[in-house]
């Protein structure tokens, strides 16, 4: 329940979803809210308007140990799939760059090493970034490839004695200006000593390496928070020890992409439980004519349409979390799930930027900063109109993408 003027109004999970979880689960997202409402909350506005990473609150997260949450690790058992997205979603909740921080670096670096590294990799890397004494990014885009990049992908790998020469760029690359390592992914070339030219390759690479400029991207409307870089390699070396042996293809990026895309659309879902949060307190508080503005038709309209696409969209992956249990979520079922939520997401917070009226395009009231960072979700790990065709071509069996 949420208390608002004194009175007790039902939760944003409108449906009581969390009750599916186990008493440990429950436990352990109550600790989450109670973090986020702590240190996240209080400062997520002003991170976002200076466009400034808190790196101080990662050993807080990192303390809260829900790093690879579906896996079981040494003393602790794995986590449910609903678990994992309810946590994604709270984490939106509170701040939408945070949550996208904690997905690139535990959802594809920690998992990129647990699924495809090797034991001595993750001897190396595994624990420290777990507790997030060190960070991760995960370079795939590049400046001409991004919906495309499966075939498109253009940075060069060359094997050079019993090592590898980078060349090439990257784009968009969440902490890609401050992480202490980077999945890299790249194509084998041609040249070199022997090797398979064409094949996809990923490489463990340090953020300090020779050859290797980061440059932040400027200018952001959204997610101002999240460090987004240009990578640029030039003839950057890696070792063959910090190649991933498991990955030779592309088909091992669409693995770890269905999950964090899956992973996306609860983002869907935080952002729009923040925005019913938000607008739902204003419209009692704020009056107008002598009463509430939530007195009046036309704002309950609203809000029960902003609640209603919540709780479609919650309803939505908490079946997907079911079939990602037993292994039946497939890619087209995640493509619609992402198209269809990040769409409920941009309709739910442009409703609730106008019911705070004109201090809903200020920061101050934090509407604003959730509308603008639906833009964002509604975009990466695959655009609307990409999962649209992924999803059309599963259920009409003919191909819109060549």
């Amino acid at each position: 329940m949420t208390a608002v003027v004194g009175v007790e109004l039902p939760s944003a999970d409108y449906y009581d979803v969390e009750a599916l979880l186990d008493v440990r689960e429950r436990a352990k997202l109550a600790e989450l809210r109670e973090f986020l409402a702590a240190e996240v909350a209080p400062n997520a506005q002003g991170w976002w308007d200076r466009e400034e990473f808190p790196f101080g609150l990662l050993p807080k997260l990192g303390a809260l140990q829900l790093s690879a949450p579906h896996r079981t690790l040494p003393g602790r058992p794995a986590y449910s799939r609903l678990f994992h997205g309810l946590v994604i979603a709270e984490l939106t909740r509170a701040d939408t760059s945070i949550a996208t921080f904690f997905m690139v670096h535990h959802d594809l670096f920690v998992e990129g090493l647990h699924e495809f590294g090797t034991p001595a990799q993750r001897d190396r890397y595994l624990a420290d970034a777990a507790a997030l004494r060190t960070t991760g990014a995960f370079a795939l885009t590049e400046p001409e490839h991004g919906s495309d990049v499966a075939g498109g992908l253009a940075l060069t790998a060359r094997r050079d004695g019993d090592g590898w020469v980078l060349d090439g760029a990257k784009r968009w690359i969440g902490n890609g200006t401050f992480a202490d390592h980077l999945l890299v992914w790249a194509r084998e070339s041609g040249a070199g000593d022997g090797g398979t030219p064409g094949a996809v390759r990923c490489f463990i690479v340090a953020g300090d390496s020779p050859g290797l400029t980061r440059t932040k991207i400027e200018h952001k409307i959204a997610l101002r928070t999240v460090q987004n870089a240009v990578l640029t390699f030039d003839g950057v070396r890696v070792a063959e020890a910090d190649r991933l042996p498991g990955i030779s293809s592309f088909d091992e990026a669409r693995t770890m992409l269905l999950s964090s895309r899956l992973l996306v659309a609860w983002q869907a879902v935080g952002l729009q439980l923040a925005a019913f949060d938000v607008a739902r307190r204003y419209a009692v508080e704020r009056e107008q004519f002598g009463r509430p503005i939530a007195s009046f038709q036309l704002v309950q309209g609203q809000l029960t349409h902003m609640l209603g696409n919540a709780t479609a969209s919650m309803a939505m992956l908490v079946q997907l979390a079911r079939l990602q249990e037993s292994g039946e979520a497939t890619m087209p079922r995640v493509a619609l799930a992402k198209a269809w939520a990040t769409a409920r997401a941009r309709e739910t917070v442009a409703l609730g930027r106008g019911i705070l009226g004109g201090n809903g395009i200020v920061t101050d009231y934090r509407m604003a900063k959730i509308f603008a960072d639906a833009e964002a979700v509604y975009t990466y790990e695959g655009t609307f109109e990409v999962n649209t065709l992924i999803a059309g071509r599963d259920a009409t069996g003919i191909s819109a993408i060549r």
